[in-house]
């Protein structure tokens, strides 16, 4: 089934410079998961128990801004995310296409759509039930001013992923 929209990873430049110094200006922290289960933004996966991760600030629509030209202004928001502290080859369904990350499902989800010019059109709540995020991301790219949908945790507000809309679905 075709979507008007792609999810994205991460970009591997942008992670090696957040591997350096995050969008908060800070170096990396870094963290050991004892137990497991963090989510990953490169590979949208799901950390091992045991592994040192790196946490970092992420400003997603600061760097969407920069591509594009938009204005996010006040939306602009810089939240929390986890990556490997070295390459792990990255997300495989970002490029096939791929639908929404198995490993990143479950748990409460805000997903807040944005025009090109970088304003918040809307967000839904995903609360585990209905909708699903594929449904939730279907509901607000049905409106042609979405150019883009950021996917986050509820309670933390950690970045999950970035979703597109593609060109051609204009």
């Amino acid at each position: 089934m075709s979507t008007p929209y792609e999810i994205r990873a991460i970009a591997p430049d942008v992670l090696a410079r957040l591997r350096e110094r995050d969008d908060a200006g800070d170096p990396p922290r870094l963290v050991l998961d004892e137990s497991g289960g963090s989510p990953l933004r490169w590979c949208l996966n799901r950390s091992e128990p045991g592994e040192v991760l790196a946490l970092v600030s992420y400003a997603p629509l600061r760097r969407w801004a920069r591509e594009t030209d938009a204005d996010p202004g006040p939306y602009s928001e810089v939240g929390p995310v986890f990556i490997h502290t070295e390459d792990c080859g990255g997300w495989p369904g970002g490029e096939a296409g791929g639908g929404y990350p198995d490993a990143l499902r479950g748990g409460r989800r805000v997903l807040r759509a944005y025009s090109a010019r970088g304003g918040i059109l809307g967000g839904l709540l995903i609360d585990g039930g209905s909708p699903t995020v594929e449904e939730g991301l279907a509901r607000l790219y049905a409106d042609p001013q979405v150019a883009a949908v950021h996917v986050r945790a509820v309670e933390f507000g950690c970045f999950h992923a970035e979703t597109r809309r593609t060109a051609e679905a204009g």
